[in-house]
């Protein structure tokens, strides 16, 4: 009986070894596909409405071909160079985008590698690298990099973060930024060696350690997907002026509806202004629909 027992528990184990190591495979040779949940639709702007935006095809270094939306800023006013997040294409990004030119900003959002009919596929080096890229392009077509504000969201912010360390731009918006790819994987798969396997890191707060633009972060208190705490590390690690604003019943993504186009406004207005030292954390509390009130947490003046 005793060998009986022994020989099960053996084999069990066997089992689950084998159910694990076949598992790990499959998330490593497929772990790209999991980060970018490719939209390769392309949708012109005009077939949406936005007929103020232009499609462009670039063409980068290694052969591939991108594809970007552009609308110019009015006069004074920034351009936003946008990075996507990990899903969808550009025109889910269509009332973002409208809402932004309505105002007067610029825009210029790419689509990754495979996304909104860009060839290639999607890699932290190629994004970043292709960031690079159309930043340059956006300063070719006359835009200084004094009026040049770079957003992005979600996994765009670790693209985001590494071109704004090597180009120089006005301002930096991080909408739900994380401490680095491994780290958010390893909330969801903490079984897994998935520090030592993963291929795009994005290591965002190394990244941000060395930025000394202002910076504006959103954050929804009620994110599903990237933890409070992350954002508020991301935050905490930059050294220069900083402004971080969470929406308690915000979640991934969604926090325009509770205010956050108006802040983002305001601090494209105010960021050219911030002291060295600027340093404010705030919640946005909302009463009922269209009414918002900002509530300090904490708020530190300019250092000496």
């Amino acid at each position: 009986m005793w060998f009986i027992c022994m020989s099960m528990i053996v084999s069990a184990a066997l089992v689950a070894c084998i159910v694990y190591a076949v598992f790990a495979v499959v998330m490593y040779r497929g772990q790209r596909r999991f980060i970018y949940r490719i939209d390769g639709r392309r949708i012109p702007p005009s077939r949406i409405g936005l007929g103020d935006i232009s499609e462009v095809l670039i063409d980068v270094p290694d052969g591939e071909r991108l594809v970007v939306w552009h609308g110019k800023a009015a006069p004074g006013k920034p351009t936003i160079l946008y990075f996507h997040g990990q899903a969808g294409n550009l025109a889910r990004r269509s009332e973002r985008i409208r809402r932004y030119h309505t105002a007067g900003i610029g825009i210029l959002i790419m689509a990754y590698r495979g996304f909104s009919g860009s060839t290639g596929s999607p890699s932290e080096q190629a994004n970043v690298a292709d960031g690079i890229f159309i930043y340059d392009w956006l300063l070719q077509q006359g835009v200084s990099s004094d009026d040049v504000v770079i957003y992005g969201e979600s996994l765009g912010t670790g693209v985001a973060a590494q071109v704004a360390l090597q180009r120089a731009i006005s301002g930096l918006v991080l909408d739900s930024p994380f401490t680095g790819l491994a780290d958010l994987a390893e909330e969801r798969h903490p079984m897994l060696p998935v520090r030592r396997f993963l291929l795009d890191r994005y290591e965002t707060l190394k990244h941000v350690a060395g930025l000394q633009m202002p910076v504006l972060v959103l954050q929804g208190e009620k994110d599903p997907i990237v933890p409070l705490a992350m954002a508020r590390a991301v935050f905490e690690a930059m050294p220069g002026p900083k402004h971080f604003v969470s929406y308690p019943e915000g979640r991934h993504l969604d926090h325009a509806k509770f205010g956050s186009f108006d802040t983002l406004v305001r601090f494209l207005r105010e960021r050219k202004r911030l002291p060295a030292g600027y340093c404010k954390i705030e919640r946005m509390l909302v009463q009922q629909a269209d009414v918002r009130q900002s509530a300090p947490v904490e708020a530190l003046p300019a250092r000496a």
